[in-house]
């Protein structure tokens, strides 16, 4: 992979991480379009790397929530920050459930199964689709729905499922309120995406190669950057229903997948 590339896969993933299109999704099909022939596990590390970049774009679009919700924990009370925060814990069990006792299953879905891509984004836009038809959308993050919203995630880990795409839709279908459940669904995963890259580091399944860093960085950067983009442009897509070309778009890119994985066979 060449500096090029590494930058054209971090816009993506700084793109997709936020917009309801499956960033792990769009990252396969272009490595697929690349002729990247990684092995599953590199083509994960690489994913992860970027997914890091775009959990800090999302502190630093958040940073005012994120530094109000420690101070509420130091006050050690039972306040809104105190639940807010558990009911972020409580998301994401089903995440880390589906990590610890499926990782080496999920880590084979990455590295080229492009018709699985297209599949799994087909099922995104219909996702996207029905929540843009919620009409119902007043309530707040409940604990029953952070569970239900965390089981969401988990699925999200198949490639060509969107977390964002996932998470905000069945909140919306809950009937939670459109901004915070953008709000939850991007907090959400921060701590999950930290809490990997400390397991694969510790773990030693993160090798960083001399000859990969400036790879690594440049990507790292450009999905930073356009993380930062694409968090505010969703939250004020969300707040519109604008989801229904999102929906349309997953499901153009689904079909033209499948197509041409089946005409290649």
């Amino acid at each position: 992979m060449n500096y090029i590339e590494a930058i054209i896969l971090g816009i993506i993933q700084g793109l997709t991480e936020f917009l309801p299109v499956s960033s792990s999704g769009h990252l396969e099909l272009a490595k697929a379009l690349f002729g990247d022939n990684s092995l599953p596990n590199e083509s994960l590390t690489f994913t992860v790397v970027l997914h890091f970049a775009t959990a800090l774009s999302t502190l630093v679009v958040f940073r005012v929530e994120v530094v109000e919700i420690f101070k509420g924990l130091f006050q050690f009370k039972w306040n809104e920050e105190l639940k807010f925060s558990l009911k972020i814990i409580l998301s994401m069990i089903p995440a880390v459930v589906a990590g610890l006792f499926f990782e080496e299953q999920f880590e084979a879905f990455f590295g080229g199964q492009i018709l699985l891509v297209g599949f799994m984004l087909i099922i995104t836009s219909l996702l996207l689709l029905f929540a843009d038809k919620a009409k119902s959308t007043t309530k707040n993050v409940s604990f029953f729905n952070a569970l239900v919203v965390g089981i969401s995630q988990a699925l999200a880990i198949l490639p060509g499922i969107s977390r964002s795409g996932a998470t905000i839709s069945s909140s919306v279908l809950l009937g939670i309120d459109r901004t915070k459940a953008a709000r939850f669904s991007f907090l959400m995963v921060v701590p999950l995406i930290f809490g990997k890259i400390a397991k694969d580091v510790l773990s030693g399944s993160i090798n960083f190669q001399s000859n990969q860093i400036g790879v690594l960085s440049v990507g790292f950067i450009a999905s930073f950057i356009a993380g930062l983009f694409a968090c505010k442009w969703m939250l004020a897509i969300v707040k519109k229903s604008k989801l229904s070309y999102f929906a349309l778009y997953c499901f153009i890119v689904g079909i033209i997948a499948i197509a041409i994985t089946l005409l290649n066979d």
